[in-house]
């Protein structure tokens, strides 16, 4: 009986569940081959479509100090054009800053959190509202599609 390994527990392999005819010479059916592209359309497929007039996620407070360390980086180092130098730069900094140092950079990022927040509440009140319009139009499109078919049924007769 073969078996393998899995999670600390064996696991009866497939070949051994499969019915004696299967086992057989000419009986096993051929693996179908999947296309790799196929594979990758079916992915984006299935992600949802980002709505465009979703408001975008604020910074965190690491984001919002290394945009004001861009730019005195760049002053300093105008030769360096890699982002991952600057990147690196910014992120040793901030290890270097102390939580006083750090919590103007938090508090802006407090501040921009909030205002998302009230943006995102507007964005979904106003995707909601959408949404039962559609529900309220599809009713009446039903409604108006049932007092048709009830004139068409006094008419046959």
């Amino acid at each position: 009986m073969k078996t393998t390994k899995g999670k600390g527990m064996l696991k009866v392999s497939r070949e051994v569940l499969k019915p004696a005819d299967d086992r057989k010479v000419g009986k096993r059916k051929a693996a179908a081959v999947v296309d790799k592209s196929t594979k990758r359309n079916a992915k984006k497929d299935k992600k949802a479509k980002k709505d465009p007039n979703k408001p975008k996620r604020p910074p965190s407070a690491f984001f919002v100090f290394l945009e004001e360390f861009r730019q005195t980086f760049k002053k300093e180092n105008p030769n360096v054009s890699s982002v991952a130098a600057v990147g690196k730069a910014g992120g040793e900094k901030w290890k270097s800053l102390s939580p006083a140092e750090k919590a103007p950079y938090e508090a802006k990022a407090a501040k921009r959190k909030a205002e998302y927040g009230k943006l995102m509440n507007a964005y979904n009140k106003k995707q909601d509202d959408a949404e039962e319009d559609e529900e309220k139009e599809e009713v009446e499109d039903e409604e108006e599609e049932e007092e048709v078919e009830e004139e068409d049924e006094e008419d046959d007769d």
